[in-house]
């Protein structure tokens, strides 16, 4: 069996053959993680209809990168499923929620560590699990629940996606992930989720094997495209010290 290519051109090549409906993960927690890269070129893309899982449906922060937001202001978005769908201070306002309230896109309000443990079994093959999170609220109104060893929990399902968009701090040709400081958040689970995982890598791209074994935080089996980010302007947030680029 011959060495599989995975190592992306560009942007737009990667994420080319994204079909309408999709559903996609988008790593990332307020900057560290966030593939601002992937996401401008699905935007330009155009893929329509699609299921977007996410920490934030975005838009809180000045200056504005592309976002979660910014796909839901183009129409391509059908649902986001998200820990935050609102604003966590008064003061923001996000893009989505003007498009929740007018019906024109669905969501699926998730605890945190709901949404990370969801998608966790995915990778694991986990169908279910029982949490007590959001036991007693809104969020469990007409689910099932069960009492265990005296305690009431809520059934949740694993949640598996067609693609995930994450960064990485750095890789080597084989897939193989190493993040840096706070990416690790959502983007290593993501990456199991999904059937397809597409990483924009900030600092290198190395030779299969360069990366020290016992530093590998996601491994190559679970990554089929990689791009490097280029020098801005052309690349999002491209450097060492993680200056923002527009």
């Amino acid at each position: 069996m011959g060495h599989v290519q995975k190592v992306i051109g560009s942007f737009a090549e990667a994420i080319a053959d994204i079909p309408d409906g999709a559903t996609i993960a988008f790593g990332g927690f307020a900057g560290p993680g966030t593939p601002y890269n992937l996401t401008k070129a699905l935007l330009a893309q155009g893929a329509k209809r699609l299921v977007c899982i996410a920490n934030t449906t975005g838009g809180a922060h000045v200056p504005r990168m592309p976002d979660l937001g910014m796909l839901v202001e183009n129409g391509q978005v059908a649902k986001v499923i998200c820990a935050f769908t609102a604003a966590t201070r008064p003061t923001d306002v996000l893009p989505f929620t003007k498009y929740y309230e007018s019906g024109e896109v669905e969501a699926e309000l998730v605890p945190q560590g709901t949404l990370a443990e969801r998608l966790r079994a995915a990778g694991a093959g986990i169908p279910a699990f029982y949490t007590p999170t959001a036991v007693g609220t809104e969020l469990a109104e007409g689910r099932e629940t069960r009492v265990i060893q005296g305690r009431e929990y809520l059934l949740e399902y694993a949640l598996p996606c067609d693609y995930a968009f994450i960064r990485a701090w750095r890789a080597d040709t084989a897939g193989n992930l190493q993040f840096r400081l706070a990416q690790r958040n959502f983007c290593p689970v993501m990456a199991m989720a999904a059937k397809t995982v597409v990483v924009e890598v900030e600092e290198e791209i190395l030779p299969a094997g360069a990366l020290d074994p016992d530093q590998i935080h996601t491994a190559g089996i679970f990554v089929q495209r990689l791009v490097q980010i280029p020098p801005a302007p052309e690349g999002l947030w491209t450097t060492r010290r993680q200056e923002r680029t527009t």
